[in-house]
């Protein structure tokens, strides 16, 4: 009994890490938002359309939206490159490999 009730308090900490991390993922994407709403905004007010579409209008809201993708797939666990099947497919690849260069070897 005692180790099903570790076992919840363990599940019940990391629930909460992954709400944590969620969290803070939509208050940096909110403050991303406004801020570049801001930024944007002041460029289009101050020198209107003739210098809007330049590279230095959307620089900080590109390279910062790296930086929200990142925070995103760490927060919701999308990882398209190393997802969590991706280190058990490399793994069986290996093992697989390992065991046709061995049988080659046995059968030479």
């Amino acid at each position: 009994m005692e180790m099903m009730e570790g076992n919840d308090s363990i599940k019940l900490e990391r629930a909460k890490k992954r709400v944590e991390k969620i969290k803070g993922f939509y208050i940096h994407f909110t403050v991303y938002i406004l801020v570049n709403l801001f930024i944007v905004g002041s460029i289009l007010y101050n020198s209107g359309w003739d210098d809007f579409f330049h590279f230095g209008t959307f620089f900080t809201p590109f390279f910062w939206g790296i930086g929200v993708l990142a925070h995103y797939s760490k927060a919701f666990g999308y990882m398209p490159f190393f997802g969590k099947n991706w280190e058990q497919r490399q793994i069986e690849k290996y093992m697989e490999k390992d065991k046709r260069e061995s049988d080659e070897f046995i059968n030479k």
